[in-house]
């Protein structure tokens, strides 16, 4: 900070008020309250070192020359005497954020914590790169402190203590109550003299600046505090705590928040001090001088004194949305506005209704920022946007050309963008554009480069349209088809702003303000149906003036845990208090009582969840009633049997003393008052502009030069210095004293609007068209998630965001995908079209559906689909579908969270829907699904119902909600383009997908030669997973998987869509670009997925690892087929904890929870690129919990989570690192992974190294294979032939192979230790009817016999698993349960996690039955596992051999091999 001196109370002083923006290219400077005159506007290069040392200063000095008539000298200290305020907006933070420019910071963290920011939420930023790319971390060093808190109590628990019951607990030593009112227990002190020694190692080395985030310090500071302390005696100038920053939970967010503070704040200080340099007395008496402030993120000023890094961030755009809110919002008529700030790089969107919104958390260059913030959404879309055509699309942005080389017309060689669009379109003038181009920097746009390239690109598209019958476009068509794809792009944001939320966007006006947004301005609300344009006659300049028209801020923040109701006095009291210090900053700021006022907020949530709502204070005071009411209107939905929580409690306090606000007029009081006058063209300017209908002669205004009260109709054109507005044909503008409003007619043809074809017209495919559908189907699934994101309620679906969305047509084939869970890509499709045929002639409006198993399309019992048919208006034929699937982190089954890793039958893992009404007729349903979810689990032998029913019923209800705003939005594209043609270019984006998947399968069969591309990897228990993948010319392909391993008496078996999905993703990845997520992306391939075996399993076999882990090794082998990158992790590490459900005894149901997440790994390295270290790769990108909230959930602390270091893969590039995570349990509770790549290494490629094993430990003691629980009641002489046959088999093996060693097993494995199985016999197809099992093609009966799932011979299926549950004790916090992630490798490298678990070994007993004889599968099963677990030296035996193996010992080799048993041990026994 620059001073932490509170400056002395500031009188009112009279002189002229300047606002600044200095930008990243320019420095809008603005001047008012100037006697006797307009406002003056200054615009300047923000970077002119040949001119001047600091844009704004030399800004300030420009205005006073003006407005004084006096010369000030450059360099000379300027005298502020006449300037009332100076008032700023500045980028230098975020350039240094985005640049990572400035010096970099040390980190203070919790022990075992060290990687808690580079691993963030472990989420990637681009689901479908294979080189990820995070954002570089603000640190370069990291201290770790060995303290520890936690929470005492954990808010699942079904029997939590009363109140006096916790009061008893504090100590105030071991137990003292948090700032928040909850209780912390203090499991390990600060020390003080290590922390002092680390901290003065770091100052040694020359760190300056600490940011300091220790957990839970949001409620317990004081071991930060101390920090700060020691660090301030030892001389570290910048101390950042994230405990004073903003008292939230989540120590990710404030933890990064806290390292951009303290990466930013000295960046910030240095230029505020250079700035102030230049200035008599440095303005730091405003009493004699001018008063400086400067623009903060949440839209408030702050005194120089205050600023700081953190809240620097958005302060540019800030001002922005403070300008239009102030100026373009109309308190007599209050139609909310929305924000349409277009710049060159990028367009920012925001919404205001009366109330600036603020978000308390956002991701800004890489970097998740947990402060009070404007919410502002960022489109990659501006005037630089690049112009591109691929594979039949017209594609505007991401990529933008910048400011160097900047568009074509700029004369620096640039590609086409949208501003070399409109200059060919005639919607800019050369003419009237500053002639700043050229290599003397004196010359216009140039016009004739950017016509030669539209030229030239307008020849490609013809060329594809001459080959698929369309119609030849041109250049001005090709032109403005670009602008309208640019817009739709511009128009998703602004969608999801207003419609997300529960808004309509027609029902707004739209406020447009930048340096482009002129130009697009009436298209864009032509295209959302908005009818007026409101434009600021300052708006290339808005948020310069927004900086002028906004309040001094004071805000104070702190965490509060109680339930409202019951703690009205105590919020009251505390709300009270933070107030009085808001109020005591701010006087002594110089503001008076009268200048002053107080928002008073509460931020609220429903027990359970963790979603918070910030609720302003009401009238009647009732801020949960406020709560419950805004809940619904944003989530559709409320919990009337929930607690109303409070999370914590913020006092915002605004004072203005600017005049500016007294001068406000109301556009419609200003409209009323003024007499129209339409002007005269005679002797005007004329511009020949492109439109729809072809060119049109547009006059040309001066805005200076119309006055108030002047209507221009469209097409026309106004400009100024500054911009360049233009009007629509069928529209009209009004000139009023600072505003020009532009009133459209939807009634008539508009460019911008979809036209819609009599339905007897033939279409042809128009590639403007399908590109604009392509996106609107897209936003359609995008919204849908968006919406069941906020209307759900588990933290599954609503934090971690498991969940996908998508379209589909009239006969259930994927339309659009919204890019959510990439293991749900293409799936969903095979759920829809089961549905599609089981009812056909079925179905009415007002049905939903819902499904899970694997036989009707599902991937995992957890992931419930639920589908909607969207009807025609008669009601008879069904135009589409929508569908949402969302995991469920509790179904039932045999262990809390539904994912046990020792299921071996479909029925363990939890409920089974095949096929049933969620609704029917309108009627939700809600007995019939309690009853599928609670009571059916239940009735299996060992398995409970669904321990969270109510979070289950609230999902589902969200789930319909997401597809009801779909189907809604279909509704509406139908209404607006007829449903001739909207199925019309749903059809041609399916082709258009497949086109685009020919053409890269056209460019690898030439890079392989038209030669067949094979892969082969392994499951850890040695199940081969084998693909061939043969390439046609034409660009079709076979992907064929025969000799893949059969399926097992395990959870690991996926069905076949969890394989075309996996298809799709790596097909996305390697094309990299974007394409439609749809069916047309597989037309071009065939598959063989043979019947029986692990990707096609029969339907009773179980799943649940499947979708998460098996999806994994799939992508991987398909990757390695491709030769694209290194293995990476090749896992979901899928660990599941709770308690509840039914007592194994007495069969009552207990109550409790059960909590599922996926932890990350290490991604492959590629040619060119390095892996990256602990994150989520392929088929999943769900986030992580913040330690912070899983400890305040659930009995557990987290007591590390780090990179393993080493263990990615070596090589020219190396792969990324796994990671370690370790759990300790509170209380005794069941736990459960599922895992892979304990084995079998993460591969290299090109010669690079694998990745390291990953492990599962349990109080340090790696895992082994354990027989599961259904085991125990088996006879025990069943269990004892199993081990004696599989030790019979292991001397066997041994005589064949001595050593033991993986070395001396002879040429048919490879070198690399990846074991080549050899290839099934039998053929199958993946059509075969998962729910018809049916013989393999060319087996023998022994062996099909082999294969066919048995019954069981007991009331309880034996299984084997890989990993094992568990039973966690709580004894004195020695039962930790440490998670070794594994890692990965290099260009042929990977990364590899896992999360460990404590495996308890099983008693045997029960009665035996000599007449029983043991199943084959059963038999081979334990075998395989057996021996690659207990036994690793024989990890390539396939399941295929142990079988054949066990036939053959029971045909006639028993009794020689029995006798070799009895050798082996004297603790075998035959009987």
């Amino acid at each position: 900070m620059p001073s932490a001196v509170t400056p002395p109370p500031e009188p009112k002083h009279a002189g002229i008020e300047i606002a600044i923006d200095r930008g990243g290219t320019f420095t809008d400077c603005i001047a008012t309250n100037i006697p006797g005159r307009e406002d003056v506007v200054v615009k300047l290069l923000s970077v002119d070192p040949l001119n001047y040392d600091d844009a704004p200063t030399e800004g300030i000095r420009r205005i006073l020359e003006i407005t004084t008539g006096k010369k000030f000298n450059r360099g000379e200290q300027i005298d502020t005497s006449g300037i009332a305020s100076i008032k700023m907006g500045t980028t230098v933070a975020t350039n240094a954020l985005l640049e990572r420019s400035a010096e970099s910071c040390a980190l203070i963290v919790t022990k075992g914590h060290e990687d808690l920011l580079r691993i963030g939420d472990q989420t990637r930023p681009k689901l479908f790169d294979l080189n990820i790319r995070r954002a570089s971390p603000l640190f370069s060093e990291v201290l770790e402190i060995d303290e520890r808190v936690t929470p005492e109590e954990y808010t699942e628990d079904p029997s939590p203590k009363a109140a006096d019951e916790l009061d008893e607990l504090v100590d105030d030593v071991q137990v003292v109550k948090g700032i928040g009112g909850e209780l912390i227990r203090i499991l390990k002190p600060l020390h003080a003299e290590s922390t002092r020694e680390g901290l003065q190692k770091l100052f040694d080395k020359g760190v300056r600046s600490l940011a300091v985030v220790l957990l839970h310090s949001y409620t317990f500071p004081k071991h930060e505090l101390a920090i700060s302390k020691i660090a301030k005696e030892i001389g570290f100038t910048q101390i950042s705590l994230s405990s004073q920053l903003l008292p939230m939970i989540k120590a990710v967010s404030r933890g990064h928040s806290a390292a951009a503070d303290a990466y930013l704040s000295p960046v910030v200080e240095k230029y505020i001090d250079g700035f102030r340099a230049g200035f008599v007395g440095k303005l730091e008496d405003s009493s004699n001088g001018a008063r400086c402030e400067f623009m903060q993120s949440d839209g408030g000023l702050v005194g120089w004194q205050r600023f700081n890094g953190l809240r620097a961030i958005l302060s540019g755009p800030a001002g922005g949305v403070v300008g239009f809110s102030r100026t373009c919002y109309d308190e007599d008529e209050k139609t909310p506005c929305i924000g349409f700030d277009m710049g060159g790089t990028s367009t920012d969107v925001s919404r205001y209704g009366g109330l600036l919104t603020h978000t308390m958390e956002n991701i800004i260059a890489g970097v998740t920022i947990q402060t009070p913030q404007l919410d502002i959404t960022t489109v990659a879309a501006g005037g630089g946007s690049i112009l591109t055509y691929r594979n039949g699309l017209f594609n505007a942005g991401p990529q933008s050309a910048g400011a160097h080389p900047g568009p074509a017309c700029y004369r620096k060689g640039g590609p086409l963008t949208v501003t070399d669009a409109n200059l060919v379109l005639g919607r800019l003038s050369a003419e009237h554009f500053p002639k700043i181009f050229g290599p003397s920097e004196n010359e216009p746009l140039d016009y004739n480069t950017s016509r030669k390239l539209f030229e030239e690109i307008t020849v490609t598209i013809n060329e594809d349209l001459k080959t698929s019958g369309g119609k030849a476009l041109t250049v001005e068509e090709v032109c403005l088809g670009f602008l309208d794809v640019a817009n739709e792009s511009m128009c998703r944001p602004i969608r999801q702003i207003t419609e997300s939320k529960g808004y309509n966007t027609a029902d707004h006006n739209l406020a447009s303000f930048g340096g482009a947004g002129g130009q697009h301005a009436c298209a864009i609300a032509a295209r959302l149906n908005i009818g007026r344009v409101l434009v600021h006659k300052h708006a290339s300049v808005l948020s310069a003036l927004g900086m002028a028209l906004a309040d001094t801020v004071q805000e104070l923040n702190e965490p509060c845990s109680c339930e409202y109701y019951s703690s009205v006095d105590e919020v009251e009291f505390r709300l009270s208090n933070l107030k009085d210090q808001v109020m005591r900053q701010l006087k002594s700021e110089g503001f008076t009582n009268d200048q002053i006022t107080y928002e008073r907020y509460v931020n609220l949530r429903y027990s359970g969840s963790d979603t918070t709502i910030m609720i302003l204070q009401p009238d009647d005071g009732d801020f949960a009633a406020a709560f419950v009411k805004e809940h619904e209107r944003e989530f559709s939905f409320t919990l009337p049997n929930r607690k109303v929580l409070v999370e914590n409690l913020r006092i915002r306090g605004r004072a203005n003393a600017t005049l500016q606000l007294g001068k406000k007029r109301t556009i419609s009081g200003e409209i009323v008052e003024l007499s129209s006058s339409p002007i005269s063209l005679k002797n005007q300017n004329f511009l020949k502009v492109y439109f729809e209908g072809g060119w049109a002669d547009s006059p040309l205004f001066l805005l200076e030069d119309c006055q108030p009260g002047t209507v221009i109709t469209g097409p026309a054109m106004i400009y100024d210095q500054t911009q360049m507005i233009v009007v629509q044909p069928k529209s009209a503008a009004r000139i009023l004293q600072s505003h020009i409003v532009i009133d459209l007619d939807h009634d008539l043809p508009d460019s911008s609007k979809l036209v819609v074809e009599p339905e007897t017209d033939l279409l042809t495919e128009d590639p403007i068209q399908l590109s604009i559908m392509s996106n609107r189907f897209m936003g359609i699934a995008e919204q849908m998630g968006l919406t069941l994101q906020k209307t759900s309620v588990s933290v599954n679906i609503k934090e971690r965001l498991d969940f996908s969305c998508a379209l589909f047509g009239p006969d259930g084939g994927l339309v659009a995908n919204a890019p959510h869970v990439p293991v749900h890509l293409g799936s969903m499709e095979h759920a829809v079209r089961f549905q599609h045929k089981l009812h056909a002639g079925n179905l009415r409006p007002g049905d939903v559906l819902i499904s899970n198993t694997p036989m009707a399309g599902g991937t995992h019992l957890p992931d419930i689909t639920v589908i909607t048919p969207i009807f025609d208006k008669e009601g008879k034929n069904i135009n589409f579908y929508t569908a949402s699937r969302g995991h469920h982190s509790e179904i039932g089954g045999i262990l809390p969270g539904s994912m046990a890793a020792s299921a071996t039958r479909l029925y363990e893992e939890g409920a089974q829907i095949t096929s049933t009404f969620l609704v029917r007729d309108g009627i939700f349903r809600e007995e019939e699904i309690s009853k599928i979810l609670f009571d059916d689990p239940g009735a299996h032998p060992g398995c409970s119902g669904t321990r969270k029913l109510s979070d289950n019923l609230n999902d589902l209800k969200a789930q319909i909600a997401a597809n009801t705003k779909g189907a809604n939005l279909v509704q509406s594209l139908i209404e607006e383009c007829g449903i001739k043609k909207v199925h019309f270019y749903m059809n041609a984006i399916k082709n258009n997908a497949a086109t685009a998947v020919r053409a890269y399968l056209r460019q690898t069969y030439a890079k392989f030669e038209g030669k067949p591309l094979t892969a082969i990897d392994h499951m850890d228990d040695g199940t081969p997973i084998q693909l061939t993948i043969t390439i046609d010319p034409s660009g079709s392909a076979s992907f064929d998987f025969t000799g893949t391993g059969l399926e097992g008496l395990h959870c690991y078996n996926a069905p076949s869509a969890i394989t075309k999905s996996a298809t799709m993703y790596v097909l996305r990845c390697l094309i990299n670009e974007d394409i439609p997520l749809n069916e047309g992306c597989l037309l071009p391939i065939t598959f063989n997925i043979p019947y029986g075996t692990l990707l096609n399993p029969s339907p009773a076999a179980a799943v649940c690892a499947g979708n998460p882990i098996t999806s994994q090794r799939v992508t991987d082998v398909l990757i390695k087929a491709f030769q694209a990158c290194a293995a990476s992790q090749g896992d979901c590490n899928v660990f599941s904890f709770g308690f509840g459900g039914k007592d194994p005894e007495t069969r009552k149901d207990i109550a409790g929870f059960g909590f599922g997440e996926t932890i990350c790994g290490g991604s492959g390295a590629g040619k060119g690129w390095h892996g990256t270290s602990g994150v989520h790769i392929h088929m999943t990108n769900t986030r992580i919990t913040d330690p912070e909230v899983l400890e305040k959930r659930y009995p557990c602390v987290l007591n590390r989570f780090s990179l393993r270091s080493g263990s990615g893969g070596v090589g020219e590039f190396n792969g990324g690192m796994g990671v370690i995570r370790e759990y300790e349990f509170r209380r005794d509770l069941s736990a459960s992974i599922v895992s892979e790549r304990r084995v079998y290494q993460p591969f290299g490629m090109n010669g690079g190294g694998s990745g390291m094993s990953g492990r599962n430990t349990s109080a340090g003691v790696e895992c082994e294979m354990v027989v599961q629980e259904s085991f125990q009641n088996y006879p025990a002489e069943y269990v004892s032939a199993l081990e004696k046959h599989a030790a019979m088999l292991e001397i066997s093996l041994n005589e064949q192979n001595p050593g033991m060693a993986m070395d001396h097993l002879g040429p048919q494995f490879s070198s690399s230790h990846l074991i080549a199985t050899p290839s099934l016999e039998f053929s199958g197809s993946s059509q075969n009817p998962s729910f018809h099992p049916e013989a393999h093609a060319g087996a023998s009966p022994d062996v099909q016999m082999l294969w066919d799932w048995q019954d069981p011979q007991t009331t309880e299926h034996f299984g084997n698993g890989i990993t094992q549950p568990l039973k966690a004790t709580s004894r004195a916090r020695n039962n930790s349960i440490p998670v070794d992630l594994a890692v990965g490798r290099n260009s042929a490298s990977s990364s590899l996690v896992s999360s460990s678990l404590p495996n308890n070994h099983v008693s045997f007993g029960g009665n035996p039955d000599p007449s029983n004889d043991i199943p084959v599968a059963t038999a081979a099963s334990y075998f395989r596992t057996y021996f690659q677990f207990i036994h690793s030296q024989y990890p390539f035996l396939s399941m295929r051999q142990c079988g054949e193996w066990y036939n053959e010992w029971k045909l006639g080799i028993k009794e020689p091999l029995m006798n070799i048993c009895n050798r082996l041990s004297p603790s075998i026994e035959i009987g």
